[in-house]
């Protein structure tokens, strides 16, 4: 019974104690020192983008091309060719490259 006493107390004071040193590291971390650190540790995005997409599929003979979907794998580009409308998807990774016509 003392065993279960003591633990009990001492889980009570060990977690009165923790109540202040939570408050303080919260408070400070302010808004503004979260977009520091998001500032000086933001990565560069290396992947295919719209412009590069639209841009090779224009080198590859389409003509009107827009981006018809664009997902976290794919983008899909649509325009027309000599034959009529045709897709061109790409790999939405660095330098775009060419996955189907």
């Amino acid at each position: 019974m003392t065993h279960f006493l003591t633990k009990a107390c001492f889980a009570a004071v060990l977690a009165l104690c923790s109540i202040p040193a939570t408050i303080s590291t919260a408070a400070a971390a302010g808004p503004q020192t979260n977009f520091v650190v998001e500032a000086q540790y933001h990565r560069p995005i290396y992947g295919c983008s719209p412009v590069q997409a639209v841009r090779k599929a224009h080198y590859l003979g389409l003509r009107d091309v827009r981006i018809a979907r664009m997902s976290p794998r794919v983008v899909v580009v649509a325009g027309r060719d000599r034959r009529g409308w045709d897709r061109i998807t790409f790999a939405n990774v660095r330098g775009c490259p060419l996955i189907r016509r």
